[in-house]
């Protein structure tokens, strides 16, 4: 990071220079009275936010990120949007790591329209921030011509300042919203009346907000926002929002975010230290000095170094402590995270009205979540467990995978006793497995054994509770089979509803029948002449008499136990009078429900035959072809590109796609050559379309190495 970025904004921008004492510019007119005159205040007002609002609007960018859940035991792709700015001369992206959090891709959207892929540098989720860099080589220019945002002050910052909150809302274009400062130390509490300074957790297990005194301010923050610079009246950053509601926005202050920016960049991460404590105010204590000590994880560097539950520190490092409001934990936190790691610190306490000293030796403090992951062919997703996610859970240890998902019908459910919610792994075909890496590992070499041949059960040790199973999963695909199919037998094409007797009535007919609601075109019923609102009393003089819905498929079992090619007399009520038509009887048509489907697990897109029905419903003539889409799943390369279920793919790549046998052969080509551009003709009701898919060949988490 540049290091014009740790410069007052105040004193280095020029604008400041146009400002008064009133915030005005320097040359701005009073009246009579010594006061300025309004028309002198609003030009004035809107020159000071046009100066500030150019200084950093060229600077945002509009953020879109492919995100991986984990729902049921499945990986799943979503999409997720966000702010960001430009902070440096390298393409240095600041956002929020809510917006990148399990992002897989990221796509920038910069102020004139350009999207440009870019890589994350790192993520802090304890302040919920995060860093993207800007693939600068795919910028003409090498990104010489991109503006940057500087941090300003924010610790300058008074109640009543006015500040914009910039970023693309609801991912649409630019936006600026202006408001003041409402609180320039915000912390979010316990509940109503607590003196407890509490993080957040926008995610569950993970919390964030430890160490920040949030920027309250009413600038209007909109989804989408998140991550965009609050910025001051000299078009400095003094902030980075994150919250947004009820006319109340928060941001993370520039000056804790301006250090863990740099940290991030230069380590990708924010390395800090742990002394596995928590305190609060002395406010409703009786004391009148000091911190005390809320809370000692049990074997952490606090309770080995001898600090207790309610012990009252005074000092730390020589320096006294007078922690009175919630509004100082977070200094409190932040400072002891900023000490060296594996450092001895000194700490003066009191207990029980005597004074003692502790030494306190640091740890590096470790995220709050592990790594998570989904092992499609044994129906489970897994997830690293870190020392705070075994505290959590009452784990003995942080060894194994905790079990967070398992695929309704999968093996891991369908194993004798099944695998569940909670569970932890403990050892896979008799292996250890220690952590995800020893998962993975472990899981493509059982993967691999017996290509072309079923794969054998898996025995899985886990633990449930402190008690100690085991159990075989058998490992399958979670693509779904074709469905069976039903052996051709004879049809009319048309479709029915049974005539009940009140319903005859209320028609001004004497007889029960089958309505025909529509006659297939090119059938041999429409050439047979069968009309819409005929209706079917019989069938070569067997009367048909539905009493009721539960008769419905009387005359379909009675058409079908003719033989095909039969030629068969149907009587029908038209216009009021009986007439005979002679039908010849067809082979029934393949159902979209038989119909064969395929799923490509690079595009994350489920194809199937396109059936009779599926020409008739989408009044396509007979002579289309292709395969129609029945899903494109969330986040993925298809859906990303713009195709949607119930399209018609027709050629890929100018390649004619006529059936799954032709779509297949396309994506084998594909996954061979690997393209950085994919076109697909769509037709999409009686519209074609050409969309473009642009994958980018990360390997997925069964192909990718430990």
């Amino acid at each position: 990071m540049p290091d014009s970025a740790s410069s007052d904004a105040r004193d280095a921008s020029p604008a400041t220079a146009a400002v008064n004492e009133h915030g005005m510019p320097a040359n701005a007119s009073l009246d009579g009275r010594g006061s300025l005159d309004s028309e002198t205040l609003r030009d004035g007002l809107r020159q000071v936010i046009t100066e500030a609002r150019d200084r950093v609007f060229p600077s945002l960018v509009s953020i879109r990120v492919v995100t991986v859940a984990y729902r049921g035991g499945r990986e799943l792709k979503t999409m997720a949007t966000g702010s960001g700015t430009i902070i440096s001369a390298e393409g240095h992206v600041l956002t929020n790591q809510h917006v990148t959090a399990h992002g897989r891709s990221f796509t920038c959207t910069l102020a004139d329209k350009r999207q440009v892929n870019a890589r994350l540098i790192g993520e802090d989720p304890l302040t919920d921030l995060a860093v993207l860099q800007l693939d600068l080589d795919e910028l003409e220019d090498g990104g010489a011509s991109l503006p940057v945002a500087q941090f300003g002050r924010s610790d300058l910052l008074e109640v009543g300042d006015y500040v914009m909150a910039m970023g693309s809302p609801f991912a649409l274009s630019r936006s600026v919203s202006l408001g003041i400062v409402s609180n320039t130390e915000r912390v979010f509490a316990g509940g109503f009346g607590s003196d407890d300074a509490d993080a957040m957790e926008l995610e569950d297990g993970q919390r964030t907000g430890l160490f920040t005194q949030w920027i309250q301010h009413d600038a209007l923050i909109n989804p989408g926002n998140s991550g965009g610079p609050l910025v001051d009246l000299t078009g400095a950053i003094v902030g980075v929002n994150e919250l947004g509601s009820n006319a109340m926005g928060f941001a993370i202050p520039s000056k804790l975010a301006q250090r863990v920016t740099a940290a991030l960049i230069a380590h990708g991460e924010v390395p800090r230290s742990w002394i596995g404590a928590s305190f609060q105010t002395i406010r409703r204590t009786g004391f009148d000095h000091g911190v005390l000590v809320d809370s000692v994880v049990q074997g952490g560097p606090a309770a080995e170094g001898g600090l207790m539950a309610g012990d009252l520190v005074v000092e730390i490092e020589g320096e006294a402590q007078n922690v009175r409001f919630p509004e100082q934990v977070p200094l409190l936190l932040d400072r002891l995270a900023s000490l060296p790691i594996g450092a001895e610190i000194q700490v003066r306490l009191e207990r029980d009205g005597a004074e003692h000293e502790v030494t306190i030796v640091t740890e590096r403090m470790t995220r709050d979540l592990g790594e998570q992951r989904a092992f499609h062919a044994w129906g489970l997703s897994a997830q690293d467990i870190t020392p705070k996610m075994a505290r959590d859970y009452a784990l003995a240890s942080t060894e194994g995978l905790l079990i967070t998902g398992t695929r309704q019908g999968g093996p891991a459910q369908l194993a004798e006793p099944p695998l569940g919610y909670g569970d932890v792994v403990r050892a896979v075909g008799g292996q250890q497995v220690q952590d995800m890496a020893a998962m993975i590992a472990r899981y493509q070499e059982l993967e691999t054994a017996s290509p072309d041949a079923e794969p054998d059960p898996v025995l899985v040790e886990f633990d449930r509770r402190g008690q100690v199973h085991v159990t075989l999963l058998q490992p399958r695909s979670d693509d779904s089979d074709d469905p069976p199919r039903e052996l051709p037998k004879a049809w009319v094409g048309v479709t029915t509803q049974p005539l009940v007797a009140r319903l005859a009535e209320a028609l001004g007919l004497e007889r029960r029948g089958f309505r025909i609601t529509r006659v297939f075109p090119q059938t041999e019923a429409a050439n047979a002449g069968l009309v819409v609102g005929d209706v079917v009393v019989a069938l070569d003089d067997e009367a048909l008499e539905p009493s009721g819905v539960q008769d419905s498929g009387q005359l379909t079992r009675l058409v079908r136990s003719k033989d095909i090619g039969a030629e068969v007399r149907l009587q029908v009520l038209r216009d009021g009078e009986e007439q005979v038509v002679p039908v010849l009887l067809e082979r029934t048509r393949l159902t979209p429900e038989e119909a064969r489907t395929h799923r490509d697990s690079d595009f994350e897109l489920t194809v199937r035959e396109l059936t009779f029905f599926d020409r008739d419903e989408f009044r396509w003539d007979p002579e289309v072809r292709g395969v129609l889409v029945t899903q494109a799943d969330n986040g993925g390369w298809a859906q990303l590109g713009g195709v949607r279920p119930r399209d018609l793919i027709q050629a890929i790549d100018q390649e004619p796609i006529t059936s799954l046998t032709s779509f297949r052969k396309a994506m084998d080509t594909i996954e061979t050559e690997r393209p950085g551009r994919v076109e697909i003709l769509v037709l999409r009701g009686l519209a074609t379309y050409v969309r473009y898919l642009e994958p980018d060949w990360t390997p997925s988490d069964d192909e990718e190495a430990p």
